[in-house]
């Protein structure tokens, strides 16, 4: 006889373990399927090891740039190793939270690979279980770019990129999404020579273009070669280096990382058998998470942009939350999940950028401040950044904030409480900011969007 369970999840992901969480939590007999590591591809292969990694390069930048602050430092080693292995130690001791918080909650974990069978039946390794509500939280995987192989050796995709033998002397980095952007910025603080191609006309296509303009130049200043609207048509792959070509150019390079963005894990689920209903290669939803089939759900990545961690968790949340009956249940309105990129310089946004607002026909207010003018970004040596903010001039209503320059991906969340809260310009105007504190700079943003700045 099957496994019955209220609740199956498919994938332990920053989705679907705090789906599972949520459903046992309400009193749901939870389980959820894994057929690699607790904690997906965020803890294991993304989010946590690359913001480990990325605090390395931090330090790399501090101590070279140590004499302004009357500091010098000699014989310093740099072991790549090393950070590897700091990295893969964070990940570990957070998967293994994920097993502990699985126990904690009364959560059964079924290792294997699982796929539908029919409704509500899910098959894992040839053992059958039964579910009244399957949740599909699959992920995603890196997309690949015609005429571009990744083998895992000369051409890396973002595995090999976390976990290299030794580093690079030179960097092609194909993309400059979060993924290409965060990778271009760490291996060149770690001194390797980096291009980074982009086939749209502007860096970091998804951010406002004052935002990504400003990243550009702070990428050209340290020495990382930026080439927009322009692609890879074609790489040759030798025994000790790549040549690319990139519109009818050519460049040599040690190794090429493909960071183009991803694609939902949907194969070999048995949707197509199920007659799952798909958008671009994610599976297509309702705003409560719900398939075109009665009981079955997707969350996260595979359910479609924006592929966030933290978008997952709460798509997770509301998800089983809804199929529980939980009264005052909200839909998640995917424009306004802040995204961020934890390069140097650090990027932060939260709904519509100044081009989309104004293609809307409103009329709007838009406050900028710099941060040249801000006191703790001088004390800290870091005063190349802005802060931006879309309003509409008749209501009031926050429609866009973006950010870029120190510890912004740290803000963000100020402007997404304010925009859950419904607060308009006017009333974050009203707010007291410590001072002297990065987050001032929010706050002249607004004022400067309101026409009375107070510090440019």
């Amino acid at each position: 006889m099957s496994e019955k369970y209220d609740v199956l999840v498919i994938g332990a992901g920053p989705g679907g373990y705090v789906a599972a969480i949520r459903a046992a939590q309400l009193g749901l007999r939870t389980a959820v399927v894994e057929r690699d590591r607790l904690g997906g591809i965020c803890l294991n292969w993304g989010c946590i090891p690359t913001k480990a990694l990325l605090h390395g390069a931090d330090v790399a930048h501090t101590l070279a740039n140590l004499k302004p602050l009357g500091f010098s430092a000699t014989g310093v080693e740099f072991d790549m190793a090393g950070l590897v292995e700091f990295s893969r130690s964070v990940s570990e001791r957070l998967s293994g939270g994920v097993g502990y918080l699985m126990r904690k909650n009364g959560v059964d974990v079924i290792t294997g690979s699982a796929r539908l069978t029919g409704k509500g039946v899910v098959d894992v390794d040839g053992v059958e279980y039964r579910a009244d509500h399957v949740i599909l939280a699959t992920g995603a995987r890196p997309r690949p770019v015609p005429g571009v192989v990744a083998d895992g050796g000369r051409v890396w995709t973002y595995f090999e990129a976390l976990v290299p033998a030794e580093l690079p002397t030179s960097l092609l980095v194909v993309g400059s999404g979060a993924i290409g952007v965060e990778f271009a910025s760490l291996y060149a603080d770690l001194g390797s020579e980096v291009t980074l191609v982009e086939l749209a006309p502007q860096l970091m296509p998804a951010e406002d273009a004052e935002v990504a303009d400003h990243v550009r130049k702070r990428f050209e200043k340290r020495g990382i070669r930026v080439r927009t609207s322009t692609s890879v048509s074609e790489i040759d792959v030798g025994p000790d280096s790549v040549t690319a070509t990139l519109d009818g150019d050519t460049i040599t390079v040690d190794r090429v990382l493909v960071a183009a963005g991803v694609r939902g894990n949907v194969d070999g689920l048995g949707l197509e058998e199920l007659g799952v209903e798909l958008d671009g290669g994610f599976v297509r939803t309702d705003q409560w998470c719900r398939t075109n089939v009665f009981g079955l759900y997707a969350i996260g990545d595979v359910a479609g942009a924006p592929c966030l961690a933290h978008k997952a968790s709460h798509e997770g949340v509301l998800c089983v939350e809804k199929l529980a009956g939980v009264e005052h249940v909200a839909p998640l309105d995917r424009d306004y999940v802040p995204g961020c990129t934890y390069a140097r310089p650090q990027v932060a946004s939260l709904g519509l950028t100044e081009g989309q607002a104004a293609a809307t026909g409103r009329e709007l207010r838009v406050g900028r401040f710099d941060l040249t003018a801000s006191g703790k970004a001088l004390a800290l040596g870091e005063a190349e950044g802005l802060v931006k903010t879309v309003f509409d001039a008749t209501s009031g209503e926050l429609l866009g904030a973006h950010m870029v320059g120190p510890e912004v991906t740290e803000q963000i969340q100020g402007f997404g409480i304010a925009r859950s809260l419904e607060a308009t310009a006017d009333d974050l105007a009203e707010v007291v900011f410590a001072h002297p504190t990065l987050s001032e700079a929010m706050h002249e943003s607004v004022l400067a969007a309101l026409g009375r700045p107070l510090n440019t």
